[in-house]
């Protein structure tokens, strides 16, 4: 029996592969926290739960923009990504999958997350998405990040967009509270990428892209980021002061901002590579424990 089933193996193989393909070009990992940050945003424009009936569209019609944009990234830059430890592993770097395989899948997912956003939520955030594919696959990968090692702060506001595009999927407009999600995200971007850089700054070099690192050198880089998270502690006050948030979600602020602040003054002072490395990996938790606050104060303030 073993052998009349073997000779559909390699098929069956081949197949599962190339899905393996294809779903790694969607950077997962990436596209996780924007749906995250986008359902924060929907849940906290409504007062008690939304309606699950837009939650779901939005959600999957987001995912599978971003997945398109992640996909066209891979595309644009595969010469990029064969240079480097990071991303040589990647289809479209490895030749695995051609360009116009790639492509077509970034237009597929685009075409049907557009459609979903149009037809079951709102066009205002299917428009909005869809202008955050092309801030960051065309304005950022294209013309930015090759042009200016100021890629990451200017085209980081197409990263911050989720939040915005939650709110706007569940209210129809795009209000203040949102706005201020956006502008978090904004200011998080550069000192969590740089914390990459930092210590990719070879890979960098390599790839031929002016990162901050490459182009100003490892001590101005630390300084930028320490200068941005202070800047971003503040910003993340705003919620409270504005009255979005309460007492729960200052405490949260205030504690992880003050983390994160402390991990950028030590690796200011006291450059290493597993600093940096750790600096990087406790951004990410920082934004999704800040915002998991916010929803959480969201729900428990009435209650209090």
């Amino acid at each position: 029996m073993t052998q009349a089933l073997s000779p559909s193996h390699p098929q069956r193989a081949t197949a599962a592969s190339r899905v393996r393909q294809y779903y790694a070009l969607t950077k997962p990992r990436v596209v996780q926290l924007i749906v995250f940050c986008a359902v924060i945003g929907m849940l906290l424009a409504e007062p008690g739960l939304p309606d699950w009936r837009l939650v779901l569209p939005a959600s999957v019609g987001i995912w599978l923009v971003a997945a398109a944009a992640a996909a066209f990234n891979c595309l644009v830059e595969k010469r990029i990504d064969a240079r480097m430890a990071r991303t040589a592993w990647r289809p479209t770097a490895k030749g695995q999958l051609t360009d116009a395989q790639a492509l077509a899948f970034s237009v597929v997912l685009c075409a049907f997350g557009s459609a979903l956003l149009g037809l079951f939520v709102n066009l205002l955030t299917m428009w909005l998405t869809f202008a955050t594919f092309v801030g960051y696959a065309v304005i950022y990968t294209v013309v930015l990040k090759p042009a200016t090692p100021q890629n990451i702060v200017i085209g980081g506001a197409s990263g911050a967009m989720p939040p915005v595009l939650g709110w706007a999927a569940m209210r129809g407009d795009v209000g203040p509270e949102a706005l201020m999600l956006c502008l978090i995200i904004f200011l998080w971007t550069p000192p969590h990428f740089w914390a990459l850089a930092l210590y990719r700054v070879e890979d960098y070099r390599r790839s031929g892209l002016p990162m901050l690192p490459v182009t100003h050198g490892s001590a101005f880089t630390r300084l930028q980021m320490l200068l941005y998270t202070l800047v971003l502690f503040a910003a993340t006050l705003l919620p409270y002061l504005f009255g979005m948030s309460g007492v729960i979600y200052l405490v949260a602020a205030i504690g992880l901002g003050g983390v994160f602040t402390a991990y950028a003054f030590v690796l200011w002072r006291d450059y290493s590579d597993a600093l940096a490395r750790r600096t990087f990996r406790f951004s990410i938790l920082y934004l999704a424990l800040l915002f998991a606050a916010l929803l959480l104060d969201h729900y428990l303030r009435p209650l209090l």
